[in-house]
């Protein structure tokens, strides 16, 4: 065998680095230039021709936390109530909604739906102007952003060259999901931040610490419910090395829960009726688009209870399991990927910040998951699907002076870089379901040591 020499194989190394993150840019800000330049200017002369003045569609997803903080923590008066959803219309769309108008969505559109202690938590932010604010929170969501990648990384131990961490963190910030909840200021980055920061704790050891800042993540509870359903049981089977999680959770959401009730004594039922309307004007999950359940909200609690139910039978299955193992991590990025399609909205994918634990696990871990045939071409398609977007954007870009503008902004070439978006969410399911099949025909390779 031939031994190349130190300085070619560097020299090599240093060409590879700088092709990755010069596709990566390239990427980055192509998506970046499509979302900005072309679709969100398209997206308010649509809301132009409804009449909605749109003054804060940058920062829209957060100005109901802070409309509601900002008015209701001092004076005690009801998010939820029709008065504040007016307000809210108001302040986003320039009027209130008409339920008589063919062309305006639900009434009930923009309530605030959050639990009610996410009101205390932002009430200092409500304390300055909301136009100051969303620059704020745009920025700190970035960040926020950028460091779960490397939370992350560091709790699943993968640890990529500088030049392939740097490329992926470009291409995070500059996919389509994190773009649009930057745009929005969704607190679905913030979330996925909280996730990989309890996971990270938990996986250090820091169990009580891990409890707490899961039970902060529970202000969007869709992202975190089967998540926590398993670490509830994973903590319960071995109480006496793993109780601080569990003390640290049930602790931590009795006092946030507590808090609010001292403020707004029926703020639960409030809540929970808001809940029970927001399949009416929301669209379905990715699996009920799939089965046409519309705004149905006996399909939507049967898929959460199918999940639910997978949830429990897989968190005790795998109650044992150390957060060393590829099993426990596996059995995590499962149920995010899982609560992607079965109880995440599918109007907007900001939230699928959730798999990003399953991209990097089936990317760098893929041989040790499975090595059947299926699993490989599954995880071939997977891999096209996922850089597709980023490719369509590009190429939409370059060819924008080569198309006639019918054509160019017709449906079926304009929406390209979207296209996979939907589909993403379900070949990652596959390829984690493989990946439990193939460990479970062989056991031996299991490392079931308890923490």
């Amino acid at each position: 065998m031939i031994q190349l020499p130190d300085s070619l194989m560097r020299s090599r190394s240093s060409r590879s680095s700088f092709i990755v993150l010069t596709l990566a840019l390239l990427g980055a800000a192509s998506m970046s230039s499509y979302y900005l330049g072309l679709f969100m200017p398209l997206l308010l002369q649509a809301h132009a021709a409804r009449n909605w003045a749109a003054a804060y569609e940058f920062g829209h997803d957060f100005y109901p936390v802070w409309l509601t903080s900002h008015d209701c923590v001092p004076s005690g008066c009801d998010p939820y109530s029709p008065e504040m959803t007016r307000k809210i219309q108001q302040g986003l769309l320039g009027r209130t909604l008409n339920s008589k108008s063919a062309s305006d969505p639900s009434t009930d559109y923009r309530t605030f739906v959050y639990p009610a202690f996410t009101d205390l938590l932002f009430w200092p932010a409500a304390q300055f102007p909301f136009r100051s604010v969303r620059v704020v929170v745009a920025f700190l969501l970035v960040g926020l952003t950028v460091a779960s990648v490397f939370l992350w990384m560091q709790s699943l131990s993968l640890w990529p060259a500088a030049s392939s961490l740097a490329a992926i963190v470009l291409l995070v910030v500059g996919s389509y999901p994190v773009l649009e909840g930057l745009y929005a200021d969704q607190l679905g980055l913030l979330v996925g931040f909280l996730l990989a920061s309890s996971l990270f704790a938990m996986q250090r050891k820091r169990l009580l610490l891990s409890g707490v800042i899961l039970a902060l993540a529970t202000i969007k509870p869709q992202m975190t419910a089967l998540v926590m359903v398993y670490l509830l049981v994973w903590s319960c089977h071995d109480w006496r090395a793993r109780r601080r999680f569990g003390i640290g959770l049930l602790s931590a959401l009795l006092i946030l829960c507590g808090t609010a009730t001292l403020i707004w004594p029926h703020w639960i039922q409030s809540w929970a009726r808001v809940l029970l309307r927001y399949p009416s004007y929301a669209q379905p999950p990715l699996v009920g688009e799939i089965f046409f359940f519309g705004p149905n909200l006996g399909g939507v609690a049967s898929l959460g209870t199918a999940a639910l139910l997978l949830t429990l039978v897989l968190a005790w299955r795998k109650r044992t399991t150390a957060t060393t193992a590829i099993e426990f991590w596996l059995t995590l990025s499962f149920l995010l990927c899982l609560t992607a399609v079965t109880l995440l909205p599918s109007q907007g994918f900001q939230d699928d910040v959730v798999l990003l634990p399953g991209i990097f696990l089936v990317s760098y871990r893929w041989k040790e998951l499975s090595s059947t045939k299926t699993y490989k071409a599954l995880l071939a398609t997977g891999t096209a699907v996922l850089f597709w977007p980023w490719l369509a954007a590009f190429v939409l870009i370059a060819s924008r002076s080569l198309l006639p503008h019918r054509v160019f902004y017709s449906k079926a070439v304009f929406t390209l870089p979207f296209r996979t978006a939907a589909v993403f969410p379900f070949v990652l399911l596959g390829l984690l379901a493989l990946g439990f099949q193939s460990r479970v025909s062989h056991p031996a390779e299991q490392d079931q040591s308890s923490t």
